[in-house]
This record gives C-alpha cells, structure tokens and sequence, in this order.
C-alpha cells in the first residue's frame, strides 16, 4: 500500500491533465503555460494563453524569459508525443516546478478548451468519446 500511495501521489505532483489546466487559467492559478512543439504545430494551433518555447530551446531562453519561481505546465501533441516530458526534464533541471499536461494538445482539443492560431480562435469541438456532452435544454 506504500509504494501505491507514494507513487500515485507523485504522479499527481508532477502530471495534471486539460480539464485540470482550464480550471487553473479560469481561476486565475499563478503558472506559465508552455507549447514545446515545434514551429508547423504553433502556427497550426495552440491552447490560447500558452508561450511557444520548443523543448530543445528550453535551457536557453527559459531562464531569461520565464522567473524560476513561476510554476511551469508543459504540454506537446498527444499521448503518444514525448516531448513534453523532454521539455518538463529541462524545466526541472533548470530548478523550476513544472508539470506536465497528460493528453497534450490532442485532448485539449477534444475537451473542447479554447485553441487559437494566428488568425485567432479555432471552432470548438466537443468529443463524447473523451468527456460528457449533453445537448442544449430546450424551453
């Protein structure tokens, strides 16, 4: 029972999911929110709010653009992407608290969260596979 509590509690201190991260942004939560992908995929789409910052310049421009004492959500594509956990290893080496956002880019879009390109905001889609959906009440 040890290792299952000290493990899952250790995996809620270092992961946090889509739902979660809009929750923080509407509330308001102190975190930088931070998109390691690549050009192509910025420009593609992002949830609005985060900072572009490829994981491979992480320990570059990091520490000059973003405090230490900022908490840190790193996100990349999907689940089967890992470059956030390349860009949460850099963050951490670098001393900052930093999560990362299981389900990536994919399942905030499929939650339905807010996305932008550069021409401002992307449709918002609601995927029954990955949450609740429920039809408008009708009066």
């Amino acid at each position: 029972m040890t290792d299952a509590l000290s493990y899952f509690a250790a995996k809620l201190a270092l992961e946090t999911d889509a739902s979660d991260v809009y929750a923080a942004q509407k509330a308001g939560e102190p975190f930088i929110l931070v998109d390691v992908r690549g050009e192509e995929a910025w420009a593609q789409g992002r949830i609005r709010g985060a900072v572009h910052m490829p994981y491979r310049d992480i320990a570059e421009r990091a520490p000059r653009e973003i405090p230490v004492s900022t908490p840190v959500v790193v996100y990349c594509w999907s689940p089967g992407c890992n470059a956030a956990t390349k860009g949460a290893l850099e963050f951490a080496r670098l001393g900052y608290t930093v999560k990362e956002m299981i389900g990536g880019y994919e399942y905030w879009v499929r939650e339905g969260q807010p996305t932008e390109n550069d021409e401002g905001p992307l449709p918002r889609v609601f995927d029954p596979q990955v949450m609740v959906v429920r039809a408008p009440v009708s009066r």
